[in-house]
């Protein structure tokens, strides 16, 4: 038998970005696998299933205590699937889990779930419905996180899909909300779709894409410069897509253009498709699941949009927008232009000016900055 602390102790984030505050396993991965050890040790093989497993700590601390095959994973972030892929080589226990949609083939007759919840209720809403309307009707629930980010709200969101709901007791500043008995559901509520009439238009949402259905202060800042993004632009990236809305809207004002919008979720990977589909663009934007635009080639774009997030998980940390931009710095041609919209108070200016090119700020508002970033003749530095 692994040893079950070991395993937890080797595991790393990469790739997502690492540093001294951010850590692979948490208190709460931990108070997690404690609270459902009698139901994973019951449970067997092909019965537990994982939900939104940070790097691994989950998957492979309920393999390594219970000796268990046929573990499988939902991920909704793409760096996180790489790091439990990377974490399984590194304790040898690769063989025993394997990675799914969130549906039917994830969670059919599963009767453990370890799902570590995610801050958005629309995103908790469309997997506890997968789960009741999916899994065994004896199935039971453990869903986990820090106390700072649970809320009452997410208690009366679990009660809509489950006849019980209760928390366990606080461990280092950690709880686990155990659900069962799963209701009977009627349609599917996801995705939503929600018409942007002053946009022309369509957006289709699933629960964890960023934003949801509506059009955020920031992105609707960016789109009042489209006109002005580089005119003879053949080939664009809307880089950390969501729901799709800036690939989109670019498809739609340049006939002649090819979009390529990628996003390191699934949830935002699936809304962005379902968005060009409804807004009839679907033929020139192409939608990829991708860290970072890690899988573009170098030097391959006229245009990259971009509204960087400032969080990595819970914590407020820039290394993922740095990261974007190091990468924007590698795929664009030169000549090529970066358009970026974020908080000003995070004055990313400087990094774009050394990772991209001569940076120029084009708009400014009581909260956010657009700029304009074109990419040099010089070597950016990698």
């Amino acid at each position: 038998m692994v040893e079950v602390e070991d395993v937890l102790r080797r595991l790393r984030r990469y790739p997502d970005v690492e540093a001294v505050n951010l850590y692979a396993v948490d208190a709460a991965d931990r108070l997690m696998l404690d609270v459902a050890a009698d139901s994973l040790a019951a449970a067997g093989d092909n019965r537990v299933a994982v939900i939104d497993d940070g790097y691994g700590g989950l998957t492979l601390g309920a393999i390594a205590a219970h000796d268990l095959h046929g573990v499988r994973v939902h991920q909704d972030l793409l760096t996180g699937e790489l790091a439990l892929a990377n974490n399984a080589r590194i304790v040898g226990l690769t063989d025993r889990f394997s990675t799914r949609e969130l549906g039917a083939a994830l969670l059919s007759d599963v009767r453990v779930v370890l799902w570590r919840l995610p801050r958005a209720l629309s995103g908790l809403a469309e997997t506890a419905e997968a789960i009741a309307r999916y899994a065994a009707p004896e199935v039971e629930v453990f869903a986990g996180g820090r106390d700072k980010y649970l809320t009452p709200a997410m208690n009366e969101v679990l009660a809509e899909y489950f006849g019980s709901v209760r928390a366990s007791r606080g461990r280092q500043k950690s709880r686990v909300l155990l659900a069962a008995d799963p209701k009977t559901l009627g349609e599917h509520r996801f995705p939503v779709r929600n018409r942007l009439d002053d946009r022309d238009l369509e957006v289709v949402a699933h629960g964890a894409a960023f934003s949801g259905p509506r059009l955020d202060i920031g992105t609707r800042f960016l789109l009042d410069h489209l006109k002005r993004m580089k005119p003879d632009a053949r080939d664009a990236i809307d880089l950390g897509c969501g729901t799709g809305i800036l690939a989109v809207a670019l498809a739609k004002a340049r006939p002649g253009i090819k979009v390529t919008a990628t996003d390191q979720s699934a949830a935002a990977v699936a809304s962005t498709r379902a968005t060009a589909a409804a807004n009839g663009v679907a033929d020139r934007v192409t939608v990829l699941r991708d860290d970072a635009m890690s899988s573009a080639p170098d030097n391959s774009a006229d245009l990259v949009l971009c509204n960087p997030p400032f969080h990595v998980g819970a914590a407020v940390h820039t290394g993922s927008a740095i990261k974007m931009f190091q990468q924007t710095g590698r795929v664009l041609r030169p000549g090529g232009e970066l358009w970026t919209v974020y908080n000003t108070h995070l004055n990313y200016r400087g990094v774009m000016e050394r990772m991209v090119g001569k940076t120029d700020v084009m708009g400014r508002n009581r909260k956010f900055t657009v700029t304009r970033s074109v990419r040099g003749l010089h070597d950016v530095e990698q």
